[in-house]
């Protein structure tokens, strides 16, 4: 289930990647959130990469990676699978460079991101039935079409491309103690670890903890989905190259209920006045829950990594009343 064998990537190919990417997507904003800080006794930042091109931090790695394609591959067109995010900024960075692309996604998918793949310009598959389908079914059309693959975690230009948000957190909160990162495959989680020294930790759903399950087995393994709120964070497996990187550098991995997640939503709607996603808030969510050991007094970043909910799902949480 690995998408790729190449080389875990270094440092320096995340400099590498901030140069070639540079002017191409925004600088996110990092904020203080002294409510935060203030329930976990600690300074407390907000990395809002929901501000981001398409709505998450997805375009850093997409371009980075298609910068490294060979003509010939840019000319046969491009494919991906995606459960929504990884979906919009490949179809959005292939669009803004004449690149024909087509997104393999599930039947089941956010009705909101598959418009705005749609909307970029890409070609949206949604044969598959649920999202590990959708992978069976990717599989099936680089062979059908000879397009070029670009994975969603699993490749070193694409984590390199992501390592980009470690960089940043590292010159606007230099003094950073502390990074908690959401997990879907592990992209972002091992590019922020390859990037900075600073301590990291990973949250993922319980009903979709791929990473958890690959950390383990030693190696990736295929897991049985459970529908979950934070759509962005359930792949049906974790990638071998983000893997390597989280056993050498991730300090731990935490869990969340689906009743978490939607109360750091809540919180970071409410008291941030960030509109992010549920897969956007796990990290806020783990904070909020008592469930990531924090030193007091010290200084801890949450990535809010997207800010593409569907509508029906976001107005269900918003309505809802937290029990503390």
């Amino acid at each position: 289930m690995a998408e790729t064998k190449l080389q875990v990537p270094t440092r320096d190919d995340v400099l590498a990647a901030r140069e070639t990417i540079a002017g191409r997507v925004h600088r996110t904003p990092v904020f203080g959130s002294a409510t935060l800080g203030e329930r976990i006794d600690a300074r407390a930042f907000l990395k809002a990469e929901l501000f981001q091109k398409t709505g998450s931090f997805k375009p850093r790695g997409v371009l980075n990676k298609l910068a490294s394609l060979e003509p010939d591959e840019r000319s046969r067109g491009v494919v991906t699978w995606s459960a929504g995010n990884h979906a919009q900024a490949v179809a959005w960075a292939a669009a803004s460079q004449g690149i024909d692309c087509l997104v393999v996604m599930s039947r089941g998918a956010n009705p909101q991101k598959v418009a705005a793949t749609r909307g970029y310009g890409a070609t949206a598959d949604l044969e598959a039935p649920d999202h590990t389908a959708a992978y069976e079914r990717l599989l099936r059309l680089i062979d059908e079409t000879g397009r070029t693959y670009i994975p969603p975690f699993d490749d070193p230009y694409v984590i390199a491309g992501q390592g980009t948000v470690g960089l940043e957190i590292a010159d606007d909160v230099p003094d950073a103690d502390l990074i908690v990162c959401p997990i879907g495959g592990g992209g972002l989680i091992a590019g922020i670890a390859t990037a900075t020294d600073t301590r990291i930790i990973g949250v993922e759903p319980e009903r979709s903890a791929a990473f958890t399950a690959g950390l383990a087995a030693g190696h990736s393994v295929q897991i049985e989905l459970q529908p979950t709120t934070a759509d962005g964070l359930a792949p049906p497996f974790a990638g071998e190259l983000t893997l390597a990187v989280g056993r050498e550098r991730v300090e731990r991995v935490v869990l969340l209920t689906e009743a978490e997640i939607a109360a750091g939503m809540r919180f970071l709607y409410a008291r941030a006045k960030l509109a992010c996603e549920p897969s956007g808030a796990a990290a806020t969510a783990a904070l909020l829950a008592g469930k990531i050991p924090v030193e007091p007094g010290s200084t801890v970043v949450a990535i809010v990594s997207g800010g593409n909910a569907a509508a029906q799902v976001a107005s269900a949480i918003l309505a809802e009343a937290d029990e503390n």
